[in-house]
């Protein structure tokens, strides 16, 4: 199961509280104050972790909640610390507070964490209370209270490609190609439920990643079909690839599924029309993949490639277009 968006509730571990005892033991004159401090609360954390690709652990559970933290006692024990809730989530998760929706952290590179809800302070025992006028206190502490908050996960997948087009254009097909990856491949729309990454390795040293965004319909800005869903995804990818089906089974002209899809993408988010686009055409073992390569390209005033993710013709020029706008982009930072 996929998911990439889910609001959970978390709650951290109170801490223990302070203890009041007085040392009597015999043989030993003056017993004073002994009472332990308690324990502080398990907190909860959140960290991104390279191969979790889906937030679907997390929502199998609704609610998170840590350990508390163990009383104090006396001999100025002190009470066990309560133990802290680990969640793994894919890089690209964002967390938002879920009541003030605001963003309260990106979670971008693996190995990155956020102490997301805190552990309750640990109470102070009488111990602490002794001074020189009060050789018998009575004082202690509660434990504080753990954070207690409702938070939502999303997650916006990471890619360097991002490969996007009208449904049934190729995108799954190629990924399959050119990576390891194995996504659902079938001859009727919207095969692709949602995204697939695969790693594209060029030689022993340069490698990138392409996630296949599912096909995208008209009307997808608004929310039409599940475009919400699937848009956001792409808005990582530092490269776009975009499909064209030369001859569209529903009989669509492919010039115009071109400017439908752009155009979706450009409404979405403006800042999609200044990422790097290659347009390409699939299916080039089809008869008039050539003739709307040609127009294609009249119509962009750009160059477009012409590649078959099955016989594999093209396949090396699109993986080396890929590569230089990489290069590019490295120098620009």
């Amino acid at each position: 199961m996929f998911v990439d968006r889910h609001t959970i509730h978390l709650i951290a571990g109170d801490g223990g509280d302070g203890c009041v005892s007085f040392r009597r033991e015999k043989y030993v004159p003056r017993g004073g104050p002994d009472g332990g401090d308690g324990g502080h609360g398990g907190s909860i954390i959140i960290i991104a972790k390279e191969g979790v690709d889906s937030l679907a652990i997390v929502a199998n559970r609704a609610q998170w909640k840590a350990q508390r933290g163990g009383h104090g006692s006396g001999a100025r024990r002190r009470g066990k610390n309560g133990e802290d809730v680990i969640i793994h989530v894919p890089p690209g998760t964002i967390i938002f507070d879920a009541e003030e929706e605001y963003v309260i952290k990106d979670l971008v590179e693996d190995g990155e964490e956020l102490t997301i809800a805190q552990g309750g302070r640990g109470g102070k025992g009488n111990s602490k209370y002794k001074s020189a006028t009060n050789q018998a206190p009575r004082e202690f502490t509660h434990g504080g209270d753990g954070e207690n908050r409702l938070v939502t996960l999303e997650l916006k997948v990471i890619a360097d490609v991002g490969l996007v087009g009208k449904p049934n254009a190729g995108k799954s097909t190629l990924l399959s190609r050119l990576t390891r990856a194995r996504p659902e491949i079938a001859d009727y729309p919207f095969t692709t439920k949602f995204p697939n990454l695969g790693r594209v390795q060029v030689g022993w040293d340069r490698s990138f990643v392409m996630a296949d965004i599912p096909g995208l319909i008209e009307g997808a800005h608004q929310g039409v079909g599940l475009g919400h869903e699937f848009l956001r995804h792409i808005e990582r990818a530092g490269i776009i690839v975009h499909l064209v089906e030369p001859m569209p089974m529903d009989g669509t002209d492919p010039i115009e599924n071109y400017d439908a899809i752009y155009s979706e993408l450009v409404q979405y988010n403006e800042q999609l029309a200044e990422r790097p686009h290659i347009v390409v055409v699939t299916k080039s073992e089809l008869p008039d993949a050539e003739i709307i390569c040609m127009q294609l390209k009249e119509h962009i005033n750009s160059d477009v490639l012409l590649i078959s993710a099955v016989t594999g013709s093209g396949l090396d020029a699109l993986t080396h277009a890929i590569l230089r706008e990489l290069a590019q982009q490295k120098v620009a930072q």
